[in-house]
Formats: C-alpha cells, structure tokens, sequence
C-alpha cells in the first residue's frame, strides 16, 4: 500500500478509485466494513481503492476537551488499513483550515479532482466540511451531479453492541477484553520501548520490562495476561498495568514479566498483546504478601496463555 501524507496535488486526470472516508481510529470491525467495501468495489471496476483519513483526530483540533485517548497510533492505523487490502492511504492533516473547507469544495477538490472518486464509501453517521454540513445525503447529492456513487454502510452490531471506538475504549476501561477484542475484530495491543525502572521487580525475583508506550494507556488498571513480542521473539508474560500502590507510587506503569525469558532487553520496543485480565491492581500489607501474589500470577498467566 503506497502512503501518501498530505493533500496530493491535483493531477491532469486522476485515476478512478473507489475511496473510503473516516478517520477510522482503531480499524475496528465497522471500519474494515467500509474500507472492505471500498476494496470491493474497485475490483469490481478495475480501480484504485484509497482511504482517506485524517491526523490528527478532528476533535483534537477543534474541541481539545472532547477528544478521545487513541486506540491506534497513525502508524498502526495505516498498517491495519493495508491488512484491508487497500492500494493507497491518503493522511490529511486536520487542521482549523480543512475543517473551515466548504464540504462541496471538499468533495469537488479534494475527493473528485485529486483522488479520482468514482465510488465514496463513509460510515453511517459520518460527518465532513464547515460546521459538519456534509454527511451521506449530501455525497448522494454531489455525486449525481459530479458522478461518483454513494455507498453508506450501516450500523454493525455485536452481542448487542454498536460498534464504535466509544464502546471499545469503554470495554477497555472497564477491562473488558473479551468485548473490545470482538468489537476490534482482534486482541487489543499496546507497543513501547523499554526503559530503566526502580529495579523492584529483580530484587523480588521476577525482573520487569517497564514499558513507555506509544499512545495512551485505554486498559483498567489490573494484574494481565499478555503475548510479548520483543526483539523477534515471541514470549508469554504477566503485565502490571498500575501504579504500585504497595510502594506508594502515584505515576501509572507498564511492567511486563516474561515468564520464560532471561536477558537485556533495555532499549528495545516491546508489543503486548492482551489476552486475559488476571485480577484488579490492590496494595499488599508485606513486600512477601506481593511476592506470593506474583507468583499466583504468574502461574495463572501461564494457564491462560
């Protein structure tokens, strides 16, 4: 999938394509329906297929209050689009100018003219241009006069659910793995390099990797049976997400155990992919009382993995 970052420039003839539009944050399950049917559609008519997304989130620039915590980061986001099978991702930074952009001058410009849209796929409740005028009816509209046609997937619902990034970062936070796993389409990960702690972890016996992630941490704090991979390798492990109530800390943490694992690992970049919530973070009466626990961590960690 080739990447383009920024707006393209308007070429003599662009290139038919089906385009898919969002800022599909997470690539969750309804995402891949939209940009699944942009790929349809052109094979279908021997085109290009393209998502169009944005960076960052709307929100961030027009309500910084109201803006989500990421589930993906733009990088991970682009490497779930091409998993979809996309030909070309399109990153358009937001910012307070394209949102000011007539949502007809942004179909006619940016949508027809630069990317050659001869299909527009957008979600549901997908909304575009000055004050949000543009939504589904109104690419109807633009396209019989403009000659793209307008597909609306519909609302995907699972186990009862809608599925969105809200109730995805909401399963998370309520350490719902099994939930936000099924409305993603898969297990939730979280990747950061590894980086100096208080060494706590060697001097009770189960050394740590501490983990400065890339992106906000959406998981409730707790005790989680995680699939690591760090330097090529493939390791099971127990992750502490928290902020050490037992020693007093205050700062929240990321401290992966690697169960069968013995070295240094100190500057690499680790992925954990969560698999099972073992318990709820708590403070220990003893240094020993946290220690045993550990141990039934481990142990139940190995189990579930």
């Amino acid at each position: 999938m080739r990447i383009v970052r920024g707006l393209p420039p308007a070429p003599p003839e662009a290139p038919p394509a089906a385009v898919a539009l969002g800022v599909f944050d997470g690539v969750h399950l309804g995402h891949r329906a939209i940009l699944g049917l942009a790929v349809s559609h052109a094979s279908a008519a021997g085109m290009q297929s393209i998502a169009c997304t944005f960076d960052p989130h709307p929100l961030e620039v027009l309500q910084p209050g109201r803006a989500p915590l990421p589930i993906t980061t733009l990088d991970e986001r682009l490497a779930l689009i091409e998993g979809c099978g996309l030909d070309l991702a399109v990153v358009l930074p937001f910012t307070r100018e394209l949102a000011s952009m007539e949502p007809e001058a942004f179909v006619t410009d940016v949508l027809v003219t630069r990317l050659g849209a001869r299909d527009v796929v957008v979600g549901f409740n997908h909304r575009f241009g000055r004050g949000a005028r543009g939504d589904a009816a109104m690419l109807r509209s633009l396209g019989e006069r403009l000659g793209f046609r307008t597909h609306v997937a519909e609302p995907l619902v699972v186990d009862g659910v809608a599925v969105s990034s809200t109730e995805i970062r909401a399963a998370l936070q309520r350490g719902d793995l099994a939930m936000a796993g099924r409305l993603l389409g898969r297990a939730y990960t979280l990747s950061g390099s590894i980086a100096h702690g208080a060494g706590r972890g060697r001097t009770l016996g189960f050394p740590t990797a501490n983990i400065v992630p890339t992106r906000p941490v959406l998981v409730a704090p707790g005790v989680y049976a995680c699939a690591a991979e760090v330097a090529g390798r493939k390791e099971r492990s127990v992750v502490n997400v928290g902020v050490r109530p037992t020693f007093g800390e205050t700062a929240l943490a990321v401290e992966a155990y690697l169960l069968d694992f013995v070295g240094d690992l100190y500057g690499q970049t680790m992925t954990l992919t969560f698999v099972s919530r073992i318990r709820e973070e708590r403070r220990f009466p003893s240094v020993d009382a946290l220690k045993t626990q550990i141990e039934a961590d481990a142990e139940e960690a190995r189990r579930r993995l």
